[in-house]
């Protein structure tokens, strides 16, 4: 017996955190002590040890590669890297690769370069456009939705552009100059109210909703001012009915559609979080209806879609910003449902931690979650329930982001 207890406390020590099991195969990336790191069926996989990797690595569309950016050596460059998870190879893409996308249907990947949009097929690049800011694929593939900046000059801010522009499957015949096709021109100044009003530089975070019928993306005035407040927008895909949702700050959750229909979730309100942690709350639009989540009292910082008509919620008490750390409010989970507006608190960290940034994934019908001590703590620990909170354990310890491979063809 005595035998028996001593090998089971040994196997607790050499594998303290189980694998979370599953039918189909689980893929995530993240970053851990600015290294990219592979979770695949609960495995972990050191793939670079350089120190210098800090954005999101973005999934290919089939999971077998992973895009990723490096911080170079000259200030504001970043080295565009993929790693091939059958292979086990990593490939320098570009010497300066920003803001990197895959295309839909294929594994070629898109990028910005001090304003010039390219497209790597792994093999070479192509110059597809100049003056770009932000841009997304168009859902089937064909082309690119493409975000111009505004100008200053001596009367002021000029307002951003969208344009599309098609390209072929071996972009051999682009045009860098030209070649595309307006979209829209956004307003000198946009907002909710004739006094709150923001003058519109930049369209970014350019999404598709499930069903290509709407586009969401998020106007910022200068970098400054965009610390403070931004605007949710929505246009059709004519790019003809154009509404401003809301205010926001890009400190909190982005906007994000539910997973198959024409309903956006964001979190409202201006003013960084140094100004107090108040006035962000939850609001949902589904087309043409919109309703507010989040109780009197409360804020949220982040959300994650659980189905087309539920939500899990990152929110805490409201509070005025100190600069004592160990005096800021720290989140817990909550669920929430549309139709109903039921909300349930579902986690209850210990004393001096939060729960941040909720994820549902469908593949293993799980929320995960990281556990941390701040709202800018680097190394927190991956937690994972069912979705209602239970059987909730400790999984990841200390990553900084994590991404989870979507399948979009199991939908």
């Amino acid at each position: 017996m005595k035998r028996a207890i001593l090998f089971t406390i040994i196997l607790a020590l050499i594998f303290p955190l189980a694998p979370v099991s599953s039918k189909l195969q689980l893929k995530a990336a993240f970053i851990r002590e600015g290294n990219l790191w592979t979770l695949i069926d609960g495995q972990e996989s050191q793939i670079t040890n350089i120190g210098n990797v800090h954005s999101k690595p973005k999934w290919s569309a089939d999971g077998s590669l992973l895009a990723y950016q490096v911080e170079a050596s000259t200030k504001g460059d970043s080295e565009l890297w993929t790693y091939n998870l059958k292979t086990g190879k990593k490939k320098r893409i570009s010497y300066n690769g920003h803001s990197p996308e895959w295309a839909p249907h294929k594994n070629h990947v898109a990028y910005t370069n001090k304003g010039i949009l390219d497209v790597s097929d792994l093999k070479r690049f192509y110059n597809i456009a100049t003056g770009v800011s932000a841009f997304t694929w168009l859902p089937d593939g064909t082309g690119f939705l493409l975000s111009s900046s505004g100008t200053l000059s001596p009367d002021g801010w000029s307002s951003a552009s969208l344009f599309t522009k098609e390209v072929g499957d071996d972009y051999e015949d682009i045009v860098l100059f030209g070649g595309v096709e307006p979209f829209f021109t956004l307003p000198k100044e946009i907002g909710t109210t004739d006094q709150n009003q923001l003058i519109a530089v930049y369209a970014e975070q350019l999404t598709y909703s499930p069903s290509g019928k709407w586009i969401s993306f998020v106007v910022s005035p200068t970098a400054s001012w965009s610390m403070d407040s931004n605007m949710v927008c929505i246009i059709d895909k004519a790019g003809k009915n154009f509404e401003v949702l809301d205010e926001m700050i890009l400190q909190v959750g982005e906007p994000k559609w539910s997973p198959s229909t024409d309903t956006i979730a964001y979190i409202a309100g201006g003013g960084r979080i140094v100004f107090g942690f108040k006035n962000k709350d939850l609001k949902v639009k589904e087309m043409p209806v919109s309703g507010t989540y989040t109780p009197a009292n409360y804020a949220d910082l982040d959300f994650n879609w659980m189905t087309d008509k539920s939500l899990v919620v990152s929110r805490i008490k409201e509070q005025e910003w100190t600069n004592d750390f160990s005096k800021h409010p720290l989140p817990a989970l909550y669920t929430l449902t549309i139709d109903t507006k039921k909300q349930l608190k579902i986690t209850s960290p210990p004393k001096w931690f939060g729960d941040y940034a909720p994820q549902f994934i469908p593949s293993i019908e799980k929320l995960v979650w990281l556990r941390g001590r701040s709202i800018t703590d680097t190394k927190r620990n991956l937690w994972v329930a069912n979705r209602d909170g239970t059987e909730a354990k400790e999984w990841v310890r200390n990553i900084e982001e994590i991404v989870f491979f979507k399948d979009d063809s199991l939908n």
